[in-house]
């Protein structure tokens, strides 16, 4: 791998270490790591790790939590484990394949990104890295695998969230099932008018109550600057709205 870089999250109170080509920590981190209802003393799963961009957002959110990270690439294994140590945070990162994975103790919370792009669905990238980030390498990989390792990883009442296309809701409500309730779908706007890009999915293992499709969260205004609702996740560390109400 080649020699990695330091990048700062939330104001400069993160600092990650990531490869300088290939993997890339983006937004997606931040707003993933906004919107899960974790609590001090609560088991937090993060599959799909990285190299720890939403798990070290989430842990200066919300100190006092129990964080796992699991990744198939050791190299962002132990990358992760780095960031640990320069972020003064307590995490526990594992190499494993998220489908095989089986924690000794249900989580509270799982959260994830998973590749926006499935295996078989784009020409992979040349270089191995991204092209495993990007979800091309693993032949089986599917987003339905990823929302049955988070059922199985959660204890009954814990929460699954996920960052995914705003054109993939379809895939993911269905991939859910009757498994979850209290599906509450966030779109994120890049601008007012303009069609949303990406989601944030929550749900609630073995509840029933009815999906919420939010307002959302504009991102940017129309000079390109972000919003004050945008920059208050991304530069003061705020929870996405409804974070309280799981």
């Amino acid at each position: 791998m080649n020699d990695p870089v330091e990048i700062h999250l939330l104001d400069r109170r993160v600092r990650l270490l990531q490869p300088a080509h290939g993997f890339r920590t983006s937004l997606d981190s931040v707003m993933l790591a906004a919107a899960c209802p974790a609590r001090a003393g609560m088991r937090v799963l993060d599959m799909g790790s990285g190299v720890g961009g939403a798990a070290f957002c989430l842990l200066t959110r919300v100190p006092g939590i129990f964080l796992t990270g699991v990744e198939l690439q050791k190299e962002y294994v132990a990358l992760a484990r780095e960031n640990a140590v320069l972020n003064k945070k307590a995490a526990t990162f594992v190499s494993g394949d998220i489908r095989s994975y089986e924690p000794e103790k249900r989580f509270d919370h799982v959260i994830c990104n998973p590749p926006y792009l499935e295996a078989g669905a784009h020409t992979p990238s040349p270089m191995e890295e991204k092209a495993l980030a990007n979800g091309h390498l693993a032949s089986d990989l599917s987003l339905q695998d990823w929302l049955d390792a988070g059922f199985r990883a959660l204890k009954s009442g814990g929460s699954l969230t996920l960052i995914h296309r705003a054109d993939q809701t379809d895939r993911i409500v269905q991939g859910l099932g009757r498994r979850f309730g209290a599906v509450e779908i966030i779109p994120l706007w890049p601008r007012a008018g303009h069609a949303a890009k990406r989601i944030v999915v929550r749900a609630i293992k073995d509840r029933k109550s009815p999906t919420v499709l939010h307002p959302g969260l504009i991102l940017h205004e129309e000079n390109g600057a972000y919003t004050p609702a945008a920059d208050t996740i991304l530069r003061d560390g705020a929870a996405l709205y409804g974070t309280d109400r799981l």
